[in-house]
Parts: C-alpha cells; structure tokens; sequence
C-alpha cells in the first residue's frame, strides 16, 4: 500500500520524545532545551541535545507546548489546551497564563477589515512579577 505523497507521516513516538514529554508534563515552568537535555541525563535518559532539540520542536509544530523567547532563548512549556497568552517576568522567568478577551476581538476585526481568515497570533507581556518587584 503506497500513501500520498500530500499526506503527512504521523509523528512517531519515540522513546526519546516520550523521555522530553514526560520532563515537561512533570514541570509547570518554562524550560530550555539544555535543562530538558541535563534532567534526562541525570534520570540516566541517552539522548542527545539534538535530538531533544527535535522532540520539542515536534511537540510545539504539534500544538502540544507553548514556546517563548525569554532573554535570547527558546523555552518550552506544556500549557492549557485552551487558547491564552503570557505575562512573564522579564528577571526570574516566571509565567501566568492570561485570558485576553478583548485582544481577541481586536484580532478577530483587524483580521475582518483586511478580508484575511483564518487568523492566529501569539501575544506575551513582559513585566516585573511581585516578587522581583519587592526584591529590587
């Protein structure tokens, strides 16, 4: 049996992404791929930067990780399935999931008075939390 060549393979789970999977369902945090990289090799995981590299890019092309760019670097996270943003602290890191009820309305007109469909967006604030705030 011959498939499509317009058809997608299906992602294959390999142990190795089941391994990055598991680190980031195991974590409410933002992580990079090197943290990811060093908790598998201290859970004695062989597996490679490159390959965790992979793993995540797979799961966020997935839709199944939110990635940011904090301070120059790619972080991942596994979030709600539901459609939000982020406010990030801009020192420590840390992350709050928003709503943002009338950004979406915005989005959706802007999107209509320009007859573009079918429209996505992303949207992060960064900020100081409370507990940077207090600290500086």
């Amino acid at each position: 049996m011959s498939s499509s060549p317009d058809v997608a393979p299906a992602q294959r789970s390999t142990r190795q992404r089941r391994a990055v999977s598991a680190q980031l369902a195991a974590s409410d945090d933002f992580r990079s791929a090197q943290d990811i990289h060093e908790a598998l090799r201290r859970e004695g995981e062989a597996v490679g930067l490159a390959t965790v590299y992979r793993a995540l890019q797979a799961l966020a092309d997935a839709g199944e990780v939110d990635v940011l760019n904090h301070a120059g670097e790619a972080v991942y996270r596994r979030c709600s399935e539901t459609h939000h943003h982020h406010l990030v602290c801009r020192q420590c890191g840390a992350t709050v999931e928003i709503e943002g009820p009338a950004v979406e309305r915005w989005t959706t007109a802007t999107a209509q008075q320009h007859g573009y469909a079918e429209v996505s967006h992303t949207l992060e604030l960064f900020g100081l939390c409370p507990a940077c705030q207090r600290a500086g």
